[in-house]
Protein backbone atom coordinates (compact mmCIF):
# COMPACT_ATOMS: atom_id res chain seq x y z
CA UNK A 1 0.00 0.00 0.00
CA UNK A 2 2.81 2.40 0.83
CA UNK A 3 4.51 1.68 -2.50
CA UNK A 4 1.22 2.26 -4.34
CA UNK A 5 0.79 5.62 -2.59
CA UNK A 6 4.33 6.66 -3.50
CA UNK A 7 4.18 5.61 -7.15
CA UNK A 8 0.78 7.29 -7.63
CA UNK A 9 1.90 10.61 -6.14
CA UNK A 10 3.86 13.68 -7.21
CA UNK A 11 6.83 12.13 -5.38
CA UNK A 12 6.92 9.16 -7.76
CA UNK A 13 10.07 10.37 -9.51
CA UNK A 14 11.88 10.62 -6.17
CA UNK A 15 13.30 7.79 -4.04
CA UNK A 16 11.13 5.39 -2.06
CA UNK A 17 12.95 4.38 1.13
CA UNK A 18 11.60 1.78 3.54
CA UNK A 19 12.72 1.26 7.12
CA UNK A 20 11.53 -1.33 9.64
CA UNK A 21 11.60 0.34 13.05
CA UNK A 22 11.62 -3.02 14.85
CA UNK A 23 14.58 -4.49 12.97
CA UNK A 24 17.43 -2.70 14.76
CA UNK A 25 18.46 -2.02 18.38
CA UNK A 26 18.05 1.52 19.64
CA UNK A 27 21.83 1.99 19.83
CA UNK A 28 22.11 2.11 16.02
CA UNK A 29 18.62 3.41 15.20
CA UNK A 30 19.62 7.09 15.17
CA UNK A 31 22.55 6.43 12.86
CA UNK A 32 20.34 4.45 10.47
CA UNK A 33 17.68 7.13 10.29
CA UNK A 34 19.83 10.27 10.33
CA UNK A 35 23.30 9.10 9.28
CA UNK A 36 26.65 9.72 10.96
CA UNK A 37 29.99 11.43 10.46
CA UNK A 38 33.32 9.68 10.23
CA UNK A 39 34.61 8.93 13.72
CA UNK A 40 31.26 9.62 15.40
CA UNK A 41 31.54 6.27 17.19
CA UNK A 42 33.59 3.10 17.10
CA UNK A 43 33.26 1.56 13.66
CA UNK A 44 32.21 4.79 11.91
CA UNK A 45 35.04 4.71 9.38
CA UNK A 46 33.34 7.06 6.93
CA UNK A 47 30.45 9.47 6.61
CA UNK A 48 27.12 7.75 6.00
CA UNK A 49 23.80 9.20 4.88
CA UNK A 50 20.73 8.12 6.85
CA UNK A 51 17.36 7.01 5.52
CA UNK A 52 15.80 10.46 5.77
CA UNK A 53 18.64 11.98 3.77
CA UNK A 54 18.33 9.21 1.15
CA UNK A 55 14.58 9.86 0.90
CA UNK A 56 14.95 13.58 0.17
CA UNK A 57 12.58 14.52 -2.65
CA UNK A 58 10.61 11.30 -2.27
CA UNK A 59 8.94 9.11 0.34
CA UNK A 60 10.13 7.35 3.48
CA UNK A 61 8.04 4.47 4.81
CA UNK A 62 8.46 3.72 8.52
CA UNK A 63 7.11 0.23 9.15
CA UNK A 64 6.18 -0.88 12.70
CA UNK A 65 6.53 2.67 14.00
CA UNK A 66 4.85 1.55 17.23
CA UNK A 67 8.04 -0.33 18.17
CA UNK A 68 10.11 2.86 18.58
CA UNK A 69 11.30 3.78 22.07
CA UNK A 70 10.17 7.05 23.62
CA UNK A 71 13.57 8.66 23.00
CA UNK A 72 13.49 7.63 19.33
CA UNK A 73 9.94 8.95 19.08
CA UNK A 74 11.12 12.37 20.28
CA UNK A 75 13.77 12.53 17.55
CA UNK A 76 11.28 11.44 14.92
CA UNK A 77 8.82 14.11 16.06
CA UNK A 78 11.38 16.84 15.46
CA UNK A 79 12.01 15.65 11.88
CA UNK A 80 8.29 15.57 11.14
CA UNK A 81 7.73 19.06 12.55
CA UNK A 82 10.82 20.83 11.23
CA UNK A 83 11.95 18.59 8.36
CA UNK A 84 15.48 18.95 9.71
CA UNK A 85 18.01 16.87 11.66
CA UNK A 86 21.76 16.44 12.32
CA UNK A 87 23.86 13.42 11.51
CA UNK A 88 25.30 11.65 14.55
CA UNK A 89 28.57 13.42 15.39
CA UNK A 90 27.73 16.61 13.45
CA UNK A 91 26.40 20.05 14.37
CA UNK A 92 25.34 20.87 10.80
CA UNK A 93 21.58 20.87 10.33
CA UNK A 94 20.26 19.15 7.22
CA UNK A 95 16.88 20.00 5.71
CA UNK A 96 14.84 17.48 3.73
CA UNK A 97 11.59 17.45 1.78
CA UNK A 98 10.02 14.02 2.24
CA UNK A 99 6.60 12.44 2.46
CA UNK A 100 6.41 10.30 5.60
CA UNK A 101 4.28 7.17 5.65
CA UNK A 102 4.06 5.06 8.79
CA UNK A 103 2.47 1.72 9.60
CA UNK A 104 1.91 -0.37 12.70
CA UNK A 105 -0.10 -3.38 13.82
CA UNK A 106 -0.46 -1.88 17.29
CA UNK A 107 -3.25 0.30 18.70
CA UNK A 108 -1.35 3.58 19.05
CA UNK A 109 -4.21 5.37 20.82
CA UNK A 110 -4.15 2.71 23.52
CA UNK A 111 -0.36 3.02 23.73
CA UNK A 112 -0.77 6.78 24.21
CA UNK A 113 -3.15 6.16 27.13
CA UNK A 114 -0.59 3.80 28.70
CA UNK A 115 2.27 6.28 28.22
CA UNK A 116 4.07 4.04 25.71
CA UNK A 117 3.69 6.36 22.72
CA UNK A 118 4.01 10.13 22.61
CA UNK A 119 0.67 11.86 22.19
CA UNK A 120 2.14 14.69 20.11
CA UNK A 121 3.80 12.23 17.71
CA UNK A 122 0.59 10.22 17.46
CA UNK A 123 -1.35 13.27 16.27
CA UNK A 124 1.41 14.27 13.87
CA UNK A 125 1.33 10.81 12.26
CA UNK A 126 -2.46 10.50 12.33
CA UNK A 127 -3.11 13.18 9.70
CA UNK A 128 -4.61 10.82 7.12
CA UNK A 129 -5.10 7.34 8.59
CA UNK A 130 -5.77 4.36 6.33
CA UNK A 131 -7.05 1.20 8.02
CA UNK A 132 -6.15 -1.98 6.17
CA UNK A 133 -8.32 -4.97 7.18
CA UNK A 134 -6.43 -8.12 8.20
CA UNK A 135 -6.00 -10.66 5.42
CA UNK A 136 -8.52 -13.07 6.98
CA UNK A 137 -11.26 -10.45 6.39
CA UNK A 138 -10.39 -9.84 2.75
CA UNK A 139 -11.96 -12.94 1.20
CA UNK A 140 -10.88 -13.45 -2.38
CA UNK A 141 -7.82 -11.23 -1.88
CA UNK A 142 -6.24 -14.34 -0.37
CA UNK A 143 -6.62 -16.23 -3.65
CA UNK A 144 -5.48 -13.28 -5.77
CA UNK A 145 -2.36 -12.83 -3.65
CA UNK A 146 -1.71 -16.58 -3.56
CA UNK A 147 -1.82 -16.70 -7.37
CA UNK A 148 0.49 -13.68 -7.57
CA UNK A 149 3.08 -15.16 -5.19
CA UNK A 150 2.75 -18.55 -6.86
CA UNK A 151 3.62 -17.07 -10.26
CA UNK A 152 6.41 -14.89 -8.85
CA UNK A 153 8.21 -17.69 -6.99
CA UNK A 154 7.78 -20.09 -9.92
CA UNK A 155 9.46 -17.50 -12.14
CA UNK A 156 12.24 -16.95 -9.60
CA UNK A 157 12.84 -20.70 -9.34
CA UNK A 158 12.70 -21.24 -13.09
CA UNK A 159 9.77 -23.67 -13.04
CA UNK A 160 6.31 -23.71 -14.62
CA UNK A 161 3.61 -22.08 -12.51
CA UNK A 162 2.00 -24.93 -10.52
CA UNK A 163 -1.76 -25.31 -10.19
CA UNK A 164 -3.12 -24.83 -6.67
CA UNK A 165 -5.35 -27.82 -5.87
CA UNK A 166 -8.84 -27.19 -4.47
CA UNK A 167 -8.07 -28.58 -0.96
CA UNK A 168 -5.04 -26.29 -0.74
CA UNK A 169 -7.17 -23.31 -1.83
CA UNK A 170 -9.75 -24.18 0.85
CA UNK A 171 -7.04 -24.29 3.49
CA UNK A 172 -5.71 -20.90 2.38
CA UNK A 173 -9.24 -19.44 2.62
CA UNK A 174 -10.03 -20.99 6.01
CA UNK A 175 -6.80 -20.01 7.77
CA UNK A 176 -6.73 -16.94 10.06
CA UNK A 177 -3.40 -15.53 8.76
CA UNK A 178 -2.07 -13.93 11.96
CA UNK A 179 1.02 -12.91 9.96
CA UNK A 180 -1.11 -11.38 7.17
CA UNK A 181 0.37 -10.96 3.67
CA UNK A 182 3.95 -11.69 4.75
CA UNK A 183 2.90 -15.06 6.15
CA UNK A 184 1.01 -15.90 2.95
CA UNK A 185 4.09 -14.94 0.92
CA UNK A 186 6.27 -17.31 2.96
CA UNK A 187 3.70 -20.12 2.71
CA UNK A 188 3.53 -19.82 -1.08
CA UNK A 189 7.31 -19.74 -1.45
CA UNK A 190 7.50 -22.99 0.55
CA UNK A 191 4.67 -24.55 -1.46
CA UNK A 192 6.30 -23.78 -4.81
CA UNK A 193 9.56 -25.31 -3.56
CA UNK A 194 7.81 -28.51 -2.44
CA UNK A 195 5.31 -28.88 -5.29
CA UNK A 196 5.78 -31.75 -7.71
CA UNK A 197 4.11 -32.66 -11.01
CA UNK A 198 2.99 -29.05 -11.40
CA UNK A 199 0.47 -29.08 -8.54
CA UNK A 200 0.43 -27.55 -5.05
CA UNK A 201 -1.45 -29.97 -2.77
CA UNK A 202 -2.61 -29.41 0.81
CA UNK A 203 0.32 -31.44 2.13
CA UNK A 204 2.70 -28.89 0.60
CA UNK A 205 1.31 -26.32 3.05
CA UNK A 206 2.53 -25.97 6.67
CA UNK A 207 0.79 -28.15 9.27
CA UNK A 208 -0.61 -25.01 10.91
CA UNK A 209 -2.91 -24.67 7.87
CA UNK A 210 -4.16 -28.26 8.09
CA UNK A 211 -6.46 -28.44 11.14
CA UNK A 212 -8.71 -30.98 9.39
CA UNK A 213 -5.96 -33.59 9.44
CA UNK A 214 -4.52 -32.88 12.88
CA UNK A 215 -6.68 -35.56 14.55
CA UNK A 216 -5.44 -38.11 12.00
CA UNK A 217 -1.78 -37.23 11.63
CA UNK A 218 0.10 -37.50 14.91
CA UNK A 219 3.46 -38.02 13.29
CA UNK A 220 5.17 -37.42 9.97
CA UNK A 221 5.61 -40.45 7.76
CA UNK A 222 4.04 -42.66 5.11
CA UNK A 223 0.59 -42.92 6.75
CA UNK A 224 0.43 -39.15 7.16
CA UNK A 225 1.34 -38.57 3.52
CA UNK A 226 -1.17 -41.15 2.29
CA UNK A 227 -3.95 -39.57 4.39
CA UNK A 228 -3.17 -36.12 3.02
CA UNK A 229 -3.16 -37.33 -0.59
CA UNK A 230 -6.42 -39.26 -0.07
CA UNK A 231 -8.04 -36.21 1.50
CA UNK A 232 -6.99 -34.03 -1.46
CA UNK A 233 -8.37 -36.50 -4.02
CA UNK A 234 -11.73 -36.75 -2.23
CA UNK A 235 -12.15 -32.96 -1.95
CA UNK A 236 -11.20 -32.57 -5.62
CA UNK A 237 -13.83 -35.13 -6.62
CA UNK A 238 -16.56 -33.58 -4.44
CA UNK A 239 -15.78 -30.16 -5.89
CA UNK A 240 -15.74 -31.48 -9.46
CA UNK A 241 -19.18 -33.14 -9.10
CA UNK A 242 -20.69 -30.54 -6.74
CA UNK A 243 -21.22 -32.93 -3.84
CA UNK A 244 -22.72 -35.78 -5.87
CA UNK A 245 -21.45 -38.80 -3.93
CA UNK A 246 -22.29 -41.36 -6.61
CA UNK A 247 -20.38 -39.53 -9.34
CA UNK A 248 -17.49 -38.70 -7.00
CA UNK A 249 -17.21 -42.36 -5.95
CA UNK A 250 -17.30 -43.49 -9.57
CA UNK A 251 -14.59 -40.98 -10.44
CA UNK A 252 -12.44 -42.30 -7.57
CA UNK A 253 -13.21 -45.90 -8.55
CA UNK A 254 -14.58 -46.80 -5.12
CA UNK A 255 -18.07 -47.62 -3.80
CA UNK A 256 -20.48 -45.09 -2.30
CA UNK A 257 -20.10 -46.87 1.06
CA UNK A 258 -16.28 -46.66 0.92
CA UNK A 259 -16.51 -42.97 0.07
CA UNK A 260 -18.99 -42.40 2.90
CA UNK A 261 -16.60 -44.01 5.41
CA UNK A 262 -13.80 -41.75 4.20
CA UNK A 263 -16.04 -38.67 4.46
CA UNK A 264 -16.62 -39.57 8.13
CA UNK A 265 -12.91 -40.19 8.61
CA UNK A 266 -11.98 -36.75 7.28
CA UNK A 267 -15.04 -34.97 8.71
CA UNK A 268 -16.16 -33.88 5.28
CA UNK A 269 -19.79 -32.96 4.49
CA UNK A 270 -20.72 -33.49 0.85
CA UNK A 271 -23.47 -30.83 1.17
CA UNK A 272 -20.79 -28.14 1.46
CA UNK A 273 -19.79 -28.84 -2.13
CA UNK A 274 -23.21 -28.49 -3.70
CA UNK A 275 -23.89 -25.68 -6.20
CA UNK A 276 -20.23 -24.73 -6.39
CA UNK A 277 -19.06 -23.27 -9.68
Amino acid sequence: VSAAIHHSSLCATGPFITFNCASLPESVLESELFGHEKGAFTGAISRRAGRFEEANGGTIFLDEVGELSLSAQAKLLRVIQERSFERVGSNDTLHVNVRILAATHRDLSEMVNKGLFREDLYYRLNVFPITIPPLRERGNDILILADYFNARFARDQGVEVPTIATPALNMLLNYDWPGNVRELENVMERAVLLSDEGVIHSYHLPLSLQPILEHLVAEEGLEARVSQIEYDLIVEALSMFQGNISRAAEHLNITRRALGLRLDKYRLNYKHYRNRA
